[in-house]
């Protein structure tokens, strides 16, 4: 009884754990509201130029080297966000082979608790566990990927403001960002200058980029490189001006971020409260708590209790977000 009760707040512990990863989001980055705003405006600025035909064309290439189920599954609409979401964390795993090793996961760990202690609760809590691990594992990554691209953001527009004025095309810019600064932000400058060495438009590569990398301070350097190119200007002083503005961004997103630090940190401790509370109680008192994890009302009670864990931090993620 003793080890099941540890491995139950073991899992509970891991479930809560994976949860506030993918819902307690920092006050800084990309979310959900980014990424819409990011797709209206894509749509407004390449309403024309036929760039969703060439993304489809390349990606109908790329299933068209898979095997026949792996071509059936990644031509979902799931698995193509899914996979996006893979290549923005700077991985090149296939969505279908995520999600397989998701369930590979999930599945293990629930057929190995079930066998060892017998008990339905806590095979669900591993299956949910195992199966969450590996998504938690590429949002973190995502996020601390594109977290990085905002912060090296400024540094490379500086480059290419100098090298503009040096002299330099454009094209070369994008060459010397991808040169002289390092991952993440020079892979996806060097995909760019690739993009457009091969044959691509300047205005598609870019674009491409901005799909790859969802950053509100990306899009404002796209929109004012595309602004210039049909209308004309000192590119080189519109990189000055976009500079300053998305350092003082960053500054103040990071303002923000410390002085938010409370609310984040009060959302750990309540939910991290009960499970450290029923461990302290299991050790202090042994006899107290068993008749709650043996008795059906108890288990349900417990279940409830965990459901309502999930309630209050999507409530406290709402209330300590911020949105920039």
């Amino acid at each position: 009884m003793t080890g099941g009760v540890v491995l139950f707040l073991a899992l509970l512990g891991g479930a809560v754990f994976l949860l506030s990863q993918v819902l307690i989001v920092p006050a800084f980055g990309s979310d959900a509201r980014t990424r819409k705003l990011l797709r209206r405006k894509l749509r407004e600025i390449d309403a024309f130029d036929g760039q969703s035909q060439v993304a489809s064309l390349l990606r109908q290439k790329y299933l068209r080297d898979l095997s026949p189920l792996a071509r059936r599954l990644e031509d979902t609409p799931v698995m193509e966000a899914l996979g996006r979401v893979i290549e923005q964390a700077g991985r090149s795993m296939m969505a279908h082979r995520l999600v397989a090793l998701a369930a590979l996961i999930a599945v293990a760990a629930f057929a190995a608790v079930l066998i060892v202690f017998g008990n339905p609760a806590l095979a669900l809590l591993a299956f949910i566990a195992g199966g969450a691990a590996p998504f938690v594992v590429i949002f973190r990554e995502r996020r601390a990927r594109l977290e990085k691209f905002e912060e090296q953001l400024p540094d490379a527009v500086d480059v290419m403001k100098r090298a503009l004025r040096a002299g330099h095309p454009f094209n070369a810019c994008l060459k010397l960002v991808a040169d002289d600064m390092d991952a993440p932000i020079a892979r996806e400058f060097e995909l760019t200058f690739a993009d457009v060495n091969y044959g691509n438009d300047v205005r598609r590569a870019l674009l491409g980029m901005l799909l790859r990398v969802p950053s509100t301070s990306l899009m404002a350097v796209v929109t004012a490189v595309l602004i210039q190119k049909e209308t004309g200007g000192n590119l080189a002083e519109i990189f000055e001006r976009i500079s300053q503005v998305i350092r003082s961004r960053f500054r103040f997103g990071r303002r923000v971020r410390t002085l938010s630090a409370e609310g984040r940190l009060s959302a750990w401790i309540l939910a991290l409260v009960p499970i450290i509370l029923f461990g302290v109680i299991w050790v202090t008192s042994p006899k107290y708590l068993p008749p709650l994890l043996v008795h059906p009302t108890g288990q349900k009670m417990v279940v409830f209790a965990g459901v309502m864990m999930v309630v209050g931090i999507l409530w406290m993620r709402r209330i300590i977000r911020i949105d920039l």
